[in-house]
């Protein structure tokens, strides 16, 4: 079998769309002024930055001034626990589910060393939460953050019920993996605040936002500068702001195209998987999850290496992982998949594929055929 180059791991990263590149070019050669400046250079940052963040407002169903820019999702859900904690001083107690991001999980347990109240949300055998888990813990000074896609399984996850069912509540919502794929209306959601990242729908990479709903507030977390209402200081990078308006802008605008397209890939890699992998267990549900990811392990998992069946593939052109991209190296189980119940060497050997509207369908037999030939002499 010759080796081929077939990346399957969007949801790591995607590459950076021509039309995008093209946008952000003139930010960063001859409009390179600061935004912060007086004069004509420092005044042209300014409009492109405010044009951006009222076309991303306008997109997301909010007012632009509940939207800050900040350098990615991580940066972004950071700042909603440190800042609700300690520099508003709005909550006491912050609950999580047990299927978020690293960048939700571990800022909660740096906040549970300094003496704050935190508890984790179970979820079902899919990975969604239940709703009277979510009712539990309804009450001022509490911050819910609930994900609304996960970046391991496309799970989505029930952010209205779970609104309803903790009214009193602050709620935050990790929506990176969300942003262009799936329609999102903030103010139906009903969300108190919501990150994003422009690097997984083929933006650049350094540059994400935060929805933060007025009346609530909210102070800086990081100090040094006025920017972006006196709510996260630094100079804005306007070229990545540029990027990130005209990648969200494209996503929407092709947006049923997409998806119709990502949902029979999805469709078809899943009958070769059933039809040609012996032993394969599906950890991403058909229905009320993103088309953009299929997350699989093996019956027989106890058996496997799931680092040789991701390096294996790697050698044969195939790139795919076994769970998020931050956490890729650590030698540790998927804890997504252990909060569904899946077992240790499941989550382990489990491979997450995640798609693009520009895969074939022939990228995918190749895939599948490469996982046959890597799975065959560890089943032997």
């Amino acid at each position: 079998m010759t080796p081929r180059a077939i990346y399957l791991d969007y949801s790591a990263t995607t590459p950076l769309d021509p039309e995008v590149l093209e946008a952000m070019l003139p930010w960063l050669r001859e409009h390179f002024g600061n935004a912060s400046s007086l004069h004509a250079w420092g005044r042209r940052a300014r409009v492109a930055i405010e044009e951006a963040r009222e076309e991303l407002a306008s997109l997301l169903g909010v007012h632009p001034a509940e939207l800050i820019f900040t350098s990615g999702g991580t940066e972004a859900n950071n700042t909603v626990l440190h800042s609700c904690c300690f520099h508003s001083q709005l909550v006491d107690t912050v609950v999580y589910s047990a299927v978020e991001h690293h960048s939700v999980i571990h800022p909660a347990q740096a906040l549970a060393e300094r003496g704050f109240q935190t508890a984790t949300l179970p979820v079902d055998h899919w990975g969604r939460v239940r709703c009277e888990d979510v009712a539990v813990w309804n009450r001022p000074r509490t911050l819910i953050c609930v994900m609304h896609s996960n970046n391991e399984t496309g799970i989505l996850q029930p952010i209205e019920a779970v609104r309803r069912s903790a009214p009193e509540a602050l709620l935050h919502m990790d929506a990176v993996q969300s942003l262009g794929k799936v329609p999102l209306n903030l103010a139906q959601l009903g969300v108190d605040f919501a990150s994003f990242s422009a690097h997984k729908l083929y933006g650049p990479k350094g540059i994400g936002a935060l929805f933060i709903r007025r009346g609530i507030p909210f102070k800086a977390y990081q100090y040094g500068g006025s920017q972006e209402r006196n709510r996260r200081a630094g100079t804005e990078p306007v070229a990545l702001i540029v990027g990130f308006q005209v990648a969200v802008r494209k996503a929407l605008r092709e947006l049923e195209h997409r998806t119709q397209r990502v949902q029979q890939l999805n469709h078809f890699l899943r009958q070769l998987l059933q039809e040609r992998i012996p032993g394969v267990l599906f950890n991403t549900p058909q229905e009320e999850a993103l088309p953009y990811i299929l997350n699989i392990t093996f019956a027989d998992a106890h058996t496997l290496d799931g680092d040789a069946l991701i390096l294996g593939m790697d050698l044969h052109g195939v790139a795919v992982s076994n769970g998020a991209a931050c956490s890729a190296g650590s030698m540790q189980p998927s804890h997504v998949l252990l909060a569904m119940g899946r077992s240790l060497a499941q989550a382990r050997a489990a491979i997450r594929f995640s798609l693009s509207h520009d895969t074939t369908e022939e990228e995918l037999l190749y895939a599948v055929q490469v996982l046959e030939k890597v799975l065959a002499p560890m089943r032997d």
